[in-house]
């Protein structure tokens, strides 16, 4: 199933969420309007303000409270990603030039900055305190992951439970915002708000292990970014913890970490596709897809529901 027929319940609200993010740009200085506008362009495939919508579909769907919050998650999501660009001084995003390699690090990181005060300012239109305070918790959390990876570079002492509270913190965090917001804003019962937990939670954890995979299976023109730049970063992910794991006494990991060669990029990549290392990535990523579509069959029987299903067997077969 493609995304456009995943999102068919709730599209014409997405498009929505897009005319919201564009008209933030609409502000009286010129400079800082040409700037957001290259930000808020595009939701990229909008998944984060698409669960916030599909998960308010079970119950009393209301797009007055609704609307902003799927904004506001995208406003954050879109944030971190100007912020981590500026920080690993990544040169292109989504197939475009980053707004630190246009306008400098200084730039992005108060872009940042304006986005995540955006986002603060659209999840408060909520008028729901526990949602506002789940926020901030968020962001908090985010945060932290951010910080643990930044330390963390090029260190090779990290297990996969670092790996899994790391990949949580950063982007797991974030789908389980928006699943449960949508819960809770349309009022849907505690133990169902349980359940939207832990579907975004476990979601989330399957599309950053996903991701992963892709950095380097995947190409330069169909990541918008280079292929191994997470290793190049010196982020340790699932493939390379598996093949350190695999030739523990002498591998490119290691050496690229204790060396700073990137020629060992190269062959850490092929030596892991020339493996078994990428079907046991997903197969770990298959496994949290189950465990969030465990309890959805509590929800209500509804066109929403076989979205959340669909999604999540979408994150493993195609990547997202």
């Amino acid at each position: 199933m493609e995304l456009r027929q995943i999102y068919a319940p709730v599209q014409q609200d997405l498009n929505k969420v897009q005319d919201t993010l564009k008209s933030i740009s609409h502000i009286d200085f010129a400079w800082l309007s040409e700037q957001l506008s290259y930000v808020v362009k595009e939701i990229g495939k909008g998944i984060r303000p698409a669960l916030t919508l599909l998960s308010g579909k079970s119950y009393k769907y209301n797009l007055t409270y609704l609307l902003p919050m799927a904004v506001s998650v995208e406003l954050m999501h879109t944030a971190t990603l100007v912020h981590d660009d500026a920080i690993d001084k990544a040169l292109t995003r989504r197939g475009q030039a980053t707004i630190n390699s246009i306008w400098g690090d200084e730039i992005a990181i108060l872009m940042g900055d304006y986005l995540f005060a955006k986002a603060g300012e659209s999840v408060s239109d909520t008028q729901t305190p526990r949602v506002i305070k789940l926020f901030s918790q968020t962001l908090a959390t985010i945060s932290s992951g951010e910080i643990g990876q930044f330390r963390g570079a090029f260190n090779l002492d990290q297990n996969r439970e670092n790996y899994f509270h790391r990949i949580y913190s950063k982007t797991a965090s974030l789908f389980s915002l928006s699943t449960q917001s949508g819960a809770i804003l349309s009022k849907a019962p505690e133990e169902l708000v349980t359940v939207m937990k832990e579907y975004g939670d476990n979601l989330g954890i399957a599309f950053q292990i996903v991701d992963d995979i892709l950095d380097i299976t995947s190409t330069k023109e169909a990541m918008g970014k280079p292929v191994g730049s997470d290793l190049t970063q010196g982020t340790l992910t699932l493939p390379a913890m598996l093949l350190m794991e695999r030739y523990p006494d002498d591998n490119p990991v290691e050496r690229l970490f204790e060396t700073g060669d990137k020629s060992n990029v190269a062959q850490a990549i092929d030596m892991v596709l020339n493996s078994t290392i990428i079907d046991e990535c997903y197969k770990t990523a298959s496994e949290y897809c189950k465990r969030a579509c465990k309890n959805l069959n509590l929800l209500p029987d509804t066109v929403s529901r076989q979205s959340l299903y669909a999604l999540a067997d979408y994150v493993v077969k195609q990547g997202i």
